[in-house]
């Protein structure tokens, strides 16, 4: 019991500092002795600490589910690899055999790398997802006063908003070359080079070896460069790959290893940045609206979106007419829904939006914070 009251306390507080803006410290009063029992909204309904646990149970009961469905087709292409290649070499070494077979196999196996890389990313998605409520969800109930990471439910909703692969196509086949194909082509090679100087007979001499190795019109020579050239670039590729660490993986720590000693208690800028994942949050914008409805207008925002609005005055100077102009920053989430209610009010109205480098106070990122991270940095 201690350990959910704790967690919902912390949940109340994290909503109540997201539904203010920098340009005003709180929202109507209404609204805010309202949220005290609250963690979400949606249109009017609030859910409870219980309720938002449940559905964060059930989101993740499902992104499990995802990523153990790609993982079993992770599996499926490395088992294609491996039938393919018994398969090959059992032919290559059969009395009327012929070492093409093995050269075509390891062109089919370097296609299957492509294929289960690109699954591999799509593996990747599902599993930043799963590692993210694992560290900054479960972990915080668990380990009370622990926290999660300020942005990490910014980084979740931006995954879930516009979904992008957590890693490069490069550092995919890297580690997939790196676990499982480095050692099929391995093998490929040594029965290859096998075939070539042992089976059906030893060979005695240079040109024999080229003779073997020769294919159709292909001298034996071009075949063992181009072999000899392709396992340098496999190496080299799995070399190059290796310091790529995008990948949240299934069993990485979350923090850097030289804070490996540090309490769960410490505070984030101390015990270090996240290595597994980046740090995104939501576009931020600036809308400037240029209204003669500007109480209605600040009233909807305030109440509605629960963000901050500042009044400044205006002059229209090819008219002489004296406007309000409301300034509001929110994220890109909700700017279609400040644009409906603006054209709900006052259809004349004029909206500008604003795109922000960095937007720090109350409802984003706190000011305080952002500056213990740049001088930890």
């Amino acid at each position: 019991m201690g350990v959910k009251s704790n967690y919902c306390k912390m949940a109340t507080n994290e909503e109540k500092q997201t539904e203010t803006s920098p340009f005003e410290s709180s929202a109507p009063e209404e609204a805010s002795s309202t949220t005290s029992e609250a963690v979400w909204t949606y249109r009017g309904y609030r859910l409870k600490a219980s309720e938002f646990t449940t559905a964060m149970v059930h989101f993740f009961r499902a992104e499990v589910q995802r990523a153990n469905v790609w993982r079993q087709r992770l599996d499926a292409t490395t088992n294609w690899a491996v039938i393919t290649t018994g398969a090959a070499i059992a032919l290559a070494f059969d009395p009327n055999g012929f070492h093409g077979v093995i050269i075509l196999n390891t062109l089919l196996i370097t296609l299957f790398l492509y294929i289960e890389a690109r699954r591999y990313r799509y593996y990747e998605l599902w599993s930043y997802r799963v590692r993210l409520m694992e560290t900054d969800f479960y972990a915080a109930m668990l380990v009370p006063p622990f926290h999660p990471a300020p942005d990490w439910a910014e980084s979740l909703a931006e995954n879930l908003l516009h979904p992008d692969f957590p890693i490069s196509m490069w550092e995919a086949i890297g580690r997939r070359l790196r676990r499982n194909y480095l050692w099929i082509y391995l093998i490929l090679g040594i029965s290859w080079l096998a075939k070539l100087t042992m089976y059906p007979t030893m060979i005695a001499h240079w040109d024999e070896l080229m003779q073997r190795a020769a294919i159709g019109s292909i001298p034996g020579i071009v075949v063992l460069a181009g072999g000899i050239l392709f396992y340098f670039l496999m190496a080299a590729i799995s070399l190059a790959t290796a310091p790529l660490q995008q990948a949240s993986g299934e069993v990485l720590p979350r923090y850097l290893e030289e804070t490996r000693g540090l309490p769960l208690s410490q505070p984030t800028a101390e015990a270090g940045k996240p290595w597994f994942r980046p740090s995104r949050r939501r576009k931020q914008l600036v809308a400037m609206i240029i209204t003669d409805q500007a109480q209605a207008i600040a009233e909807i925002i305030l109440k509605d979106m629960h963000r901050g609005v500042t009044a400044l005055a205006g002059t229209g100077m090819y008219t002489g007419k004296e406007h309000r102009i409301l300034i509001c920053a929110l994220t890109i989430t909700e700017i279609n829904q400040l644009k409906s209610s603006v054209r709900k009010v006052d259809q004349k109205a004029f909206v500008i939006v604003i795109p922000a480098q960095e937007i720090l106070g109350r409802g984003f990122l706190p000011l305080e914070e952002n500056q213990e991270r740049k001088e930890t940095g």
